[in-house]
């Protein structure tokens, strides 16, 4: 029986795709960074065809399982995945690179058309380029729904848990968190009494026998993937010690009043609270940033939106507009547009690194959840 597992798994093994070198990593992961439109279902549409269908980087199940744990995590789930499955191919540098490419270029891309809004308007020209974009961004998201739902959605089961799901957000207003935690409910008691429809998709049997991914479900645990929380532990020390550093030091360099630090706070505190994506965290920051702290206007508000939704990287990202006008019109002591470039930068780096110190830290629970599909 053991000669028969062990020529499985060889054979296995000289199927697998070639594990990816460093450079071929970020290449992908920079070019993922300037076509990632369409928000986090797009881009994880993309991460769907390309990781896992096209190059075979990682399993689908391996995939589905990060999907799921990302989303319980505060931040954007796309970004969360991006660095998952970077530091999976590539240890701590490769999530990194993963999640710094995923922001990087929408950083640049929104901090060049926030200069464009505050020095010259809204120019008719800009406003149609987005607005031509909109029905490709919704055919890249309804092309991921039908894309991602025929791979998770295995049984009629999970179909009426999504459209459950679907009835009670869409029709009821039901808030994302209180849908996730309910699914995760029926998921438990489900798992215990009803295994033939809840464990499916997650199952490690024939149809995974074969598997060519780079990290396939039959691969062996990389040594930096085991549980380990004594590392979990020192990351999550570095990522808050690096998280908070330049938030102080602005705060010392231009006092706790001003605009800049008060920034650095207020969307340190806003990443923590980011559960069910950038819709459910969006209109506590619109109502603080515009009702509460007066940085810009509520149709500034939407404004930035709008450049958020058809710009790539995570929608999230908005709140480098809010920063950036936010410290335009109250630059202190500086110029505006110095201000405004720190304003943009404090805030895409506070609402930035409270996703890698959760994605990073609870490596921990994520390789002790995948350990036991096993």
């Amino acid at each position: 029986m053991n000669t028969e597992t062990n020529l499985k798994n060889v054979a296995a093994a000289e199927q697998r795709t070639r594990h990816p070198s460093f450079a071929e990593a970020f290449r992908f992961w920079l070019k993922l960074g300037f076509i990632s439109f369409g928000g986090p279902t797009g881009q994880i549409a993309i991460m769907q065809t390309e990781l896992v269908e096209k190059k075979k980087w990682i399993s689908q199940s391996r995939f589905l399982h990060a999907l799921n744990f990302c989303m319980l995590l505060p931040g954007p789930e796309a970004q969360q995945l991006a660095i998952y499955v970077g530091w999976l191919l590539h240890r701590t540098w490769g999530g990194i690179v993963a999640g710094s490419l995923f922001v990087i270029p929408s950083m640049f891309v929104l901090w060049g058309l926030s200069y464009v809004y505050v020095a010259y308007g809204n120019i008719p020209w800009l406003a149609a380029i987005f607005y031509g974009l909109k029905p490709a961004v919704m055919a890249i998201v309804a092309f991921a729904v039908i894309r991602i739902g025929s791979k998770a959605l295995k049984n009629s089961v999970m179909w009426s848990i999504a459209a459950v799901g679907f009835v009670a957000i869409f029709f009821f207003k039901v808030p994302f968190p209180a849908i996730v935690i309910g699914a995760a409910v029926l998921g438990f008691f489900g798992g215990k009494f009803w295994k033939g429809k809840f464990f499916l998709a997650s199952g490690h049997g024939v149809a995974n026998s074969a598997d060519e991914s780079a990290v396939g479900d039959d691969s062996e645990a990389a040594a930096h993937t085991k549980p380990a929380l004594a590392g979990a532990i020192k990351i999550m020390a570095v990522c808050l010690v690096l998280w908070w550093l330049p938030v102080v030091l602005l705060g010392v360099w231009q006092g706790t009043e001003a605009v800049l630090f008060r920034e650095g706070l207020f969307f340190s505190k806003a990443a923590v609270v980011t559960f069910g994506g950038a819709y459910a965290v969006l209109p506590y920051v619109a109502q603080h940033a515009v009702e509460h702290h007066g940085w810009l206007t509520a149709p500034q508000m939407m404004d930035g939106l709008g450049m958020a939704e058809t710009t790539p990287g995570p929608l999230i990202m908005v709140t480098q507009f809010v920063g950036f006008l936010g410290a335009w019109n109250n630059p202190g002591n500086l110029s505006p547009l110095l201000a405004a470039t720190l304003g943009a930068l404090i805030t895409t780096w506070t609402t930035s690194c409270p996703v890698f110190s959760g994605r990073f830290s609870a490596r921990l629970t994520s390789s002790r959840c995948a350990a036991t599909r096993k």
